[in-house]
């Protein structure tokens, strides 16, 4: 009976403290939701604020894998970039060091039954009173506090009983085996839980007991940090490419900080002696594992900060979507962009390949068989991002020194690439009217749409107007506005002569102006990307 009793006090202080880490958890969020949101937006644009803000979200809401699955739906929903993200998770690594240290100071230095029972009342009577408030929401955490450290002081008896009546030095594995079997432990702990917080606070009261050894208990902390990675991989399942770059870095992360901790375990943990020592600090095993958590948390977050930039290149490679592949630029890249004559030649093949896409993407807006909805929105968002690549190229190039005629020629590929950018989403506004166009029009009218599209068509196909004289394709726009006007004056009289519906005659307009609209567009590009060719191949007569 004594044996089941101290087995239910074991497993009844375990559920406390899940209990209690959630309680927290979902409390501290709710009261802080919106600042906490604020803080990844507004303190995260660098590396080092990023950590910054990870470090203080995760002391706040005591939970790293909160705070990582947050960072992953930003990531996710575009509200901050991967290379952002990465901070937020160096940092609330460091932050969950926060648990450590509550139990080692609080729960084994004050009496819990003065504290953590008034905790627990005053926390539900703000429950009670405020259910649906921020004051609701932090006596909700408060109670979680309160029950967190009951959980501690259940634990610590039940770990003491365990002690004073078995010998569990015989249960103990020793050497290079027993670490890697108390690793194993940390890591299933956590992933079980789903909390490294509530793992970490398991084994410094089991170790503070006497239960495990201190070596075996700083393989379990090093455990708890790998199984946490497991929350953001369940989370990056079927999330963008940026999320699951994120998800990856943490267990990049995470498993560095483990392998070199692991190497290093005798080394920190006589560091550790020294520096308690050395500071006065009083030294106990709770005390040594919190120190022990911090410190190799922060040697990973100080060995990880000078390879980030490189880490985030290798992770941008991975999980590419077709949309990425598809906006990646064939011409353009940083090694020509210091020699400006070079990168502007680069620019012009790149317009030329972005004006055939953007033709192709005009083409097919106007069949009836042409992009099925996502095909569409995927090449649109390509394109887009591949617009966004040459105006960021552009700018870069901007920075340095040039000449008045290479700079007027960048301005002129940037308005080049608006244009085509203009046409990119008017193609997309285009494939969306037509698909709405009722089939039973006027045989008339039909034919008059079929004759504007082709014709409006024709003049998109032409890559450069080098390939015709300038006169021509001047005629060709003209004859495009001609049609235009011949076909809306034409509907016009239909809609009166209620030939077509008002809705129809709407419909059919709509489609004609943005028709007119890209061609007035793509005329504007064409002329303008013939005006630097022929500037570059006068230059390279010369």
């Amino acid at each position: 009976m004594d044996t089941l009793a101290m087995l239910g006090s074991l497993l009844g202080g375990i559920g406390l403290f899940i209990l209690a880490i959630g309680m927290m958890t979902d409390g501290l969020k709710l009261a802080a939701g919106s600042a906490l949101r604020s803080l990844l937006g507004k303190w995260s644009q660098t590396p080092l604020r990023g950590i910054f803000t990870g470090f203080i979200m995760t002391a706040i809401v005591q939970s790293s894998s909160a705070v990582t699955v947050a960072s992953l739906g930003f990531v996710n929903a575009g509200l901050i970039k991967m290379r952002q993200a990465l901070g937020i998770i160096y940092g609330a690594n460091v932050g969950t060091t926060m648990t450590g240290w509550l139990v080692a100071i609080i729960g084994f230095k004050l009496n819990i039954q003065a504290f953590a029972l008034p905790m627990i009342g005053l926390g539900m009577a703000a429950k009670l009173i405020r259910p649906n408030s921020q004051i609701g929401a932090f006596g909700w955490a408060l109670v979680g506090f309160g029950l967190f450290f009951v959980g501690i002081d259940v634990l610590k008896t039940s770990f003491e009983t365990l002690v004073s009546t078995f010998d569990i030095s015989q249960y103990t594995a020793e050497g290079i085996k027993g670490i890697f079997l108390y690793l194993l432990i940390g890591i299933f702990m956590t992933v079980l839980t789903q909390s490294s917080s509530a793992s970490i606070a398991l084994t410094i009261t089991a170790a503070s007991s006497g239960v495990i050894g201190l070596y075996a208990a700083g393989a379990m902390v090093i455990g708890a940090n790998v199984g946490t990675t497991s929350t953001a991989a369940f989370a990056a399942i079927g999330a963008t490419s940026h999320a699951k770059r994120v998800a990856s870095a943490q267990v990049i992360f995470n498993l560095a900080t483990a392998v070199v901790a692991l190497i290093i375990l005798p080394i920190m943990f006589r560091a550790i002696d020294w520096l308690c020592n050395y500071t006065g600090i009083t030294q106990d095993t709770a005390i040594t594992l919190a120190l022990f958590h911090t410190v190799f948390n922060l040697l990973g977050v100080a060995l990880i900060y000078p390879l980030n930039n490189r880490l985030a290149d290798f992770l941008e490679q991975r999980f590419q979507t077709h949309t990425e592949l598809a906006s990646r630029p064939q011409y353009i890249d940083n090694t020509i962009a210091s020699t400006p004559a070079l990168a502007v030649n680069a620019l012009v093949l790149e317009a030329q390949a972005f004006a055939l896409r953007v033709s192709q993407l005009f083409k097919r807006s106007t069949l009836e068989t042409g992009y099925s909805p996502s095909e569409l929105s995927s090449e649109v968002e390509a394109l887009k991002k591949l617009s966004q690549k040459i105006s960021e190229y552009v700018v870069t190039i901007e920075n340095t020194a040039l000449p008045s005629d290479i700079r007027q020629q960048l301005t002129l590929l940037l308005r080049i690439e608006q244009y085509l950018l203009t046409c990119t989403l008017l193609s997309e506004r285009l494939a969306s009217e037509v698909s709405t166009i009722s089939n039973d029009l006027p045989k008339s009218i039909k034919q008059l749409l079929a004759e504007y599209l082709a014709q409006s068509e024709a003049l998109s196909q032409h890559k450069t107007p080098l390939t015709i004289p300038e006169s021509q394709y001047q005629k060709s726009a003209a004859a495009c506005q001609f049609k235009h006007d011949e076909l809306k004056e034409r509907l016009l009289v239909a809609g009166t002569q209620k030939q077509i519906s008002i809705q129809q005659m709407s419909c059919l307009l709509d489609v004609i102006n943005v028709a007119l609209r890209f061609t007035q567009n793509w005329h504007k590009a064409v002329l303008r990307l013939n005006t630097i060719q022929q500037q570059l191949s006068t230059s390279q007569e010369a």
